[in-house]
């Protein structure tokens, strides 16, 4: 199991009340059950009271817990399943639209073969784009298609919807690692449009056109590299899914 994976599968069995406050209670009980011996009736009043006290707090905090726990069991396969297919749909928009991906696939090979040999070849591809440098992301952008109405709608589309998952009711049983990276692509995908909206200015503004083109291509090219890294590590912890074909949700490894 991944550990992004693992970590927000025990975050649901966490308890929401500070250690720090079992601890205060803990050790006032014991100093009030020390000061018996100079007013026994004080301090047993109040070691009552705090006795109480604990006792309501620990067992509401348990059952909160497991009410907490047995909510998230029931969608947290397809909360994780949401994640990792808007972020494959995500890694091959960009492939696609971007960079020409165009895998070179035996026609001999099953459907579900198909699909995992052009999850590897897009995996080689983004890996590889990770470790280049602005100017040879910007050498091998597809201009044509990346700078366009249909590109813009596309990619403001996924950064929507990646917002949306950052806002889900059930976003307090995510990792703060996970948001992190979800908040990260949504912005970095925004971005992305305001570069293509800043390279379409050329056309607007003629005497400017160079100006404008070579803006949007620079910070075209960067925001790439920050949007191919995210999806990256987002692919090494298991958030990464093409279409289930049998109707269950298995994570692709490749």
């Amino acid at each position: 199991m991944r550990r992004l994976r693992h970590k927000i599968a025990k975050r649901a069995s966490r308890s929401h009340v500070p250690i720090l406050v079992y601890l205060v209670v803990l050790v006032s009980m014991a100093l009030l059950w020390y000061y018996r011996h100079y007013d026994e009736e004080l301090a047993m009043n109040f070691f009552a009271e705090l006795f109480g006290a604990a006792f309501t707090l620990f067992i509401i905090d348990v059952l909160l817990v497991r009410s907490k726990r047995k909510r998230w069991t029931v969608v947290s396969d397809e909360i994780n399943y949401l994640v990792a297919r808007s972020v494959h749909r995500i890694r091959d928009g960009l492939s696609v639209r971007v960079f020409n991906f165009d895998p070179k696939i035996s026609d001999t090979l099953s459907l579900k073969a198909h699909l995992e040999e052009v999850g590897v070849q897009r995996t080689a591809l983004l890996q590889e784009l990770e470790h280049k440098n602005v100017e040879e992301i910007t050498s091998m952008i597809n201009k044509e298609s990346l700078f366009s109405d249909r590109s813009y709608t596309y990619f403001n589309e996924k950064a929507d919807e990646i917002w949306l998952i950052v806002n889900n009711r059930y976003t307090d049983y995510f990792d703060p690692e996970l948001i992190s990276y979800l908040i990260r692509l949504s912005m970095n995908l925004k971005d992305l449009c305001s570069h293509i909206r800043q390279f379409q200015k050329s056309d607007r503004y003629r005497e400017l056109s160079n100006h404008y083109e070579n803006i949007g291509i620079e910070g075209a090219a960067i925001t790439l590299i920050k949007v191919i890294n995210v999806i990256n590590d987002l692919k090494e912890e298991g958030y990464s899914e093409c279409v289930s074909l049998d109707g269950m949700h298995k994570e692709q490894s490749r």
